[in-house]
């Protein structure tokens, strides 16, 4: 029989026909993939031809077609829906990726074309997207060790492979740590939870086979049950659980494994003739430089440690007020900072949360993007690749513009965290391809006939991926390697966090937070209780991020620790780090820095785009609202359709005239006071 995923598929928009594949059809597709895209690779290589443009870079651009549809659908599955059989084809997989890749980034006679080409650029009437994919696509090659020669090629591609299995196992350690842990709880341990937390840890039972509810470590179930829970002893439980992932000792224990791939980035920054890794890696970032970034998340620490530390107190004496002694632990945090903000804000979740049901907040997105961008979103039926998620396809004027994919609910089978991916991503090379775009978030389910409830956080979480899928979906370039989302790292947050923007935005809000029993909407005096309380306890929500962001960056700029774990210590003293807060993302499972090389020496980004985001979205309320229809067309033209065809620096200039300070982001926060 045919395999799915080498045919032509006969389906909507060219969609993966996921009721016909099967985990067998993966590896012969791969196989038979891979042997295509050498075959391709080689023909351009040894071509007699003398090199031109279309030859050379735009065969490069289609040579690997077949793989990346092959590997499109395998990887968003192997991400969002696990399973053994994934797994195992993940960890063969790695290797031979990563050799291909050495294959073609190490061939001399490729380079030796490329390389002609850009000596003799200036001759060569380019268009400037041309020009731009010709430069980076030399620079990709420099970068990946094309002008090393003998024992040194010959290690770098040693080296990348390594990484990439190490990458894999780092991954799927941590999922297996997040699928095997969960505490049941029993009616009295129920105590003080909300109806929807309550609900949440009886469909997390179910999902378990267990009899009762249970607390996983999911952080839409973890997070209110910290929140909520007046018996300390199993929120330390629960919390030592959440932190501990990574790190509890056996075949999954991901300590030894960060240090070896610390190890071998500096080795391959070293080979590359770089002084270090985070040197290497930021050369190409908006940052630039490993002092620039350390000089940003500086600037943000002071305020936002100062911050965290008045709170800490007030907490503690809330802690002490209760009956308990000693000093407020982490595990107390989520716990009074609540209470605090209740107090303060007059806010409680259980009755915030029925106005924030997921699929209005699904439409909350879809509206704000029509009426910036006149996008529409109209349900698909078709079959997905797993049961909860949702299709829709995007269209504008009556014109086709992408498939939008929606994952929402959390389940074993599914990584942590929340993150937006492409089966296929938008260009015009070869006809017009039209993106395929996936949101895939960590929601606790609820119990069957209930509609799914959001926390603030996650309806937030909700807007930044879709800012996310808007970049894809908007994307407008000819060429696959400079589309969407394929932009500076410390740039490809930006309509992400600003995205985020509109959730706060009254009208919006008001019209799509309503009652999930009553169907009436938010009251006005809850509504601006909410937005007034948005900067809440922001100095330990900073805290905890940028002690993350600073242990990344010193893990890469210097020698490699050979202890990783007894760095970040040294780094958390010397910050002097509170107590009562940890990092976001300890070493053991912090898989933005250690899952790849995505966000290492780069989880600062996410503070880097905040300072534009904060700033761009300044640029509406100084035209007089939030859906001016100026700024949103110059915020289309000069960032979301423009992927990676300019430089970030000067696409954000064409868009608001000049770069923002880190005030913006300062007062964005709360941390300083707005003039």
């Amino acid at each position: 029989m045919t395999n799915p995923l080498l045919s032509d598929w006969d389906t909507p928009f060219d969609l993966p026909p996921f009721d016909d594949i099967t985990d067998a059809d993966f590896e012969p597709a791969m196989e038979a993939a891979l042997a295509d895209a050498r075959t391709n690779v080689a023909a351009i290589a040894d071509s007699p031809d003398e090199p031109t443009f279309a030859n050379t870079i735009e065969a490069l651009e289609e040579a690997d077609a077949l793989l990346s549809k092959v590997l499109g659908v395998f990887y968003n599955l192997a991400g969002a829906d696990a399973n053994e059989t994934r797994e195992e084809l993940q960890r063969k997989f790695s290797p031979q990726l990563a050799a291909y890749s050495s294959d073609i980034l190490l061939n001399a006679d490729l380079f030796a074309r490329i390389d002609a080409l850009w000596e003799g650029r200036e001759d060569l009437d380019l268009s400037d997207e041309q020009a731009r994919l010709l430069m980076m696509t030399r620079r990709r090659f420099v970068r990946a060790g094309a002008l090393l020669e003998g024992e040194d090629r010959d290690r770098y591609r040693a080296v990348m492979e390594r990484l990439a299995v190490l990458g894999t196992e780092f991954t799927q350690n941590l999922l297996a740590d997040e699928r095997s842990w969960h505490m049941e709880l029993n009616e009295a341990d129920l105590e003080g939870l909300p109806d929807f937390a309550i609900d949440a840890a009886r469909a997390a039972g179910e999902d378990k086979g267990v009899g009762g509810p249970v607390v996983t470590l999911s952080r839409s179930l973890i997070t209110p049950f910290l929140a909520s829970s007046p018996k300390r002893e199993l929120r330390r439980k629960a919390y030592e659980a959440y932190v501990s992932r990574g790190a509890n000792g056996g075949k999954t224990d991901n300590r030894a494994i960060a240090a070896e791939i610390l190890k071998l980035r500096e080795e391959r920054a070293k080979l590359l003739g770089y002084e270090s890794f985070a040197a290497y890696k930021l050369e190409t970032e908006m940052a630039g430089t490993p002092e620039a970034v350390e000089d940003l998340l500086n600037k943000v620490w002071t305020p936002a440690r100062a911050a965290a530390l008045a709170d800490a107190e007030a907490l503690e004496a809330m802690l002490h007020a209760d009956g308990h002694t000693g000093p407020l632990e982490p595990w107390d945090w989520h716990y009074y900072s609540g209470k605090r903000r209740q107090e303060l804000h007059d806010l409680d979740e259980a009755k915030v949360k029925p106005y924030l049901q997921l699929d209005r907040m699904i439409d909350a997105a879809f509206g704000v993007a029509n009426r910036l961008f006149g996008l529409e979103f109209a349900p698909l039926d078709v079959t997905p690749y797993h049961p909860d998620v949702r299709v829709w396809e995007v269209t504008r004027g009556g014109e086709h513009v992408a498939v939008f994919m929606g994952d929402y609910f959390a389940r074993g089978s599914k990584r942590s965290g929340a993150w937006c991916s492409a089966m296929r991503s938008q260009s015009r090379l070869g006809g017009d391809k039209f993106p395929i775009v996936t949101n895939v978030c960590n929601f606790a389910k609820p119990e069957k006939g209930k509609p799914a409830l959001l926390s603030w956080d996650d309806a937030r979480t909700l807007f930044h991926e879709f800012g996310h899928a808007l970049h894809q979906m908007l994307s407008d370039v000819t060429y696959e390697s400079l589309s969407g989302t394929s932009v500076a790292r410390d740039f490809v947050e930006l309509p992400s966090q600003l995205y985020e923007h509109w959730l706060e935005v009254p009208e919006v809000l008001g019209e799509y937070a309503t009652h999930a029993q009553t169907g009436e909407p938010i009251p006005a005096d809850m509504l601006d209780r909410l937005i007034g309380a948005s900067t809440y306890d922001a100095g330990f929500a900073t805290v905890e991020y940028v002690a993350s962001a600073l242990v990344d960056l010193e893990f890469h700029r210097g020698s490699a620790p050979a202890d990783p774990m007894q760095k970040q210590a040294e780094v958390l003293e010397s910050i002097g780090m509170p107590r009562a807060i940890r990092m976001r993302h300890a070493t053991p499972h912090f898989a933005h820095v250690f899952s790849g090389d995505g966000y290492s020496s780069g989880y600062y980004s996410y503070m880097w785009s905040e300072v534009m985001d904060e700033d761009a979205f300044a640029a509406f309320k100084e035209a007089g609202g939030a859906f001016d229809p100026k700024v949103a067309k110059s915020l289309e033209e000069n960032i979301l359709s423009k992927g990676g065809t300019v430089e970030a620096d000067a696409l954000y200039v064409r868009f608001r005239g000049k770069m923002p300070e880190v005030e913006a982001l300062l007062k964005g926060r709360g941390l300083i006071a707005a003039q």
